[in-house]
């Protein structure tokens, strides 16, 4: 076993790590699978193979909140405090699922499992279906000089309608709603602390209404969900639980429908493919995951107990960041890592893809993710058969985000838009 490493090497320059995360993290990935670096100015464990980043994602030694390790207080509720955030307004950040740690995730996970059964999420494809079908209509009215940006006009604003009608939050107000996720994650303490007072507010509202009148929606199954022991989400809780899906649905959704849009238009042979053959998105959705999905670096972790990974010993207390980014690209797990193949087996690979985490931590939302995006991706390339970028694509702007990447906007050309028969029979049929 390698002794403890206690050099922090400089991994990546600024433009590796906000340019080519892929590429960047992969020389890491070639060069040093288990190294350590700065991150948000802390000594930082970077794993970055596939077989290393799952055995920690599955490793419950390593935990999502600091509150885990013996005597270890809240760093991310202090850090938010440095920042101004109100400490009474900290909690719904805190509080969220990502950073608590069994038994709370458990608990809290459990309660909220149920509104994303697979039966649900099937059930919602019909209204999937018309929302993007919508917001197909509405392309054309927002072309200037023929072009279109598809993550302010089409990407962004599916995933945050759909979540929004599950929680039961009025059409009228969900542009509110949009505001308020881009103010969640702007990092802004003013932003912050008037969207947290505000969102508390509105969400203790509609808890109000539904006590009074339950309906067929997220917010009353939430107040009326209870586990084995008649336990139940508080009202702090359930405002936390509300806010981490909603903004969870305006953040990874749109990335990945963006990503994948440009992958595929970039890569016309696979383009062809899934025209010609729609039965073939599932699939491909789960490439894309894999090839260009957002998730680049997961939460941060901390060693509640010597761990040896690899051959490297990591210290109780220790700061841990997993790259799925770099270990969906290993060539130890995916042959021909770099290049996209929506026919790619991940049985015969034995190796999923890691774009939704893996363990106690696997994203809830990911059926329904997946539903938005085959749907969005199917009805845009059927509707608009001549659809291209507007600009080269070294011209593409990306999000100045080191742990996710996300085109900031995505200018097409749509060309004319095909004559089609909308049935609810020929949709069905496709799938």
């Amino acid at each position: 076993m390698a002794a403890e490493d206690t050099v922090c090497r400089p991994l990546l320059s600024a433009h590796e790590l906000m340019e080519d995360p892929y590429g960047g993290f992969g020389r890491v990935r070639e060069e040093a699978p288990v190294v350590k670096g700065l991150w948000n100015g802390h000594p930082t464990w970077f794993i970055t193979r596939y077989d290393d980043v799952t055995a920690v994602l599955m490793d419950r030694r390593f935990a999502t909140s600091s509150t885990s390790l013996p005597g270890g207080t809240d760093e991310y509720a202090e850090v938010m405090a440095q920042m101004g955030i109100d400490r009474d307004l900290i909690p719904y950040l805190a509080g969220s699922l990502v950073y608590t740690d069994p038994p709370d995730h458990t608990r809290l996970r459990k309660l909220v499992l149920r509104a994303f059964s697979a039966r649900r999420i099937s059930a919602l494809r019909p209204r999937v279906e018309a929302l993007v079908d919508e917001l197909l209509d509405a392309l054309p009215g927002h072309a200037a000089d023929g072009t279109v940006d598809l993550v302010e006009h089409f990407a962004s604003p599916l995933p945050i309608t759909v979540i929004c009608e599950m929680v039961g939050v009025p059409v009228a107000d969900r542009e509110q709603w949009r505001a308020w996720s881009l103010d969640y994650t702007s990092m802004d303490a003013r932003r912050l602390n008037t969207m947290l007072s505000e969102i508390s507010a509105y969400i203790r509202g509609l808890v109000g209404q539904r006590r009074a009148a339950p309906a067929d929606d997220l917010i009353t199954g939430l107040m009326l969900a209870r586990d084995e022991d008649n336990d139940r989400l508080t009202e702090t809780e359930l405002v936390t639980m509300v806010l981490t899906l909603v903004v969870a649905a305006n953040e990874t959704t749109p990335a990945l429908i963006a990503s994948g849009i440009w992958a595929l238009l970039t890569h016309p042979g696979q383009l062809a493919m899934v025209r010609e053959d729609p039965g073939l998105l599932p699939d491909a959705v789960q490439e894309l995951l894999r090839w260009c999905g957002p998730a680049i670096v997961a939460k941060l972790r901390y060693a509640t107990e010597d761990v040896v990974i690899g051959d490297t010993l990591i210290r109780q207390g220790d700061h841990v960041q997993v790259v799925p980014g770099a270990a969906n690209h290993d060539p130890r797990r995916f042959p021909r890592p770099d290049e996209l193949d929506i026919t790619r087996d991940p049985e015969a690979d034995r190796a999923p893809h890691l774009g939704y985490s893996r363990g106690a931590h696997y994203c809830l939302g990911a059926g329904l993710a997946n539903q938005e995006t085959e749907v969005a991706f199917a009805r845009l390339f059927e509707r608009f058969p001549d659809l291209a970028l507007a600009v080269p694509e070294d011209r593409l702007k990306w999000k100045p985000m080191p742990a996710t990447r996300q085109l900031a906007s995505l200018p097409v050309v749509l060309g004319p838009a095909a004559r089609l028969r909308k049935t609810s029979a020929r949709a069905g049929e496709r799938r």
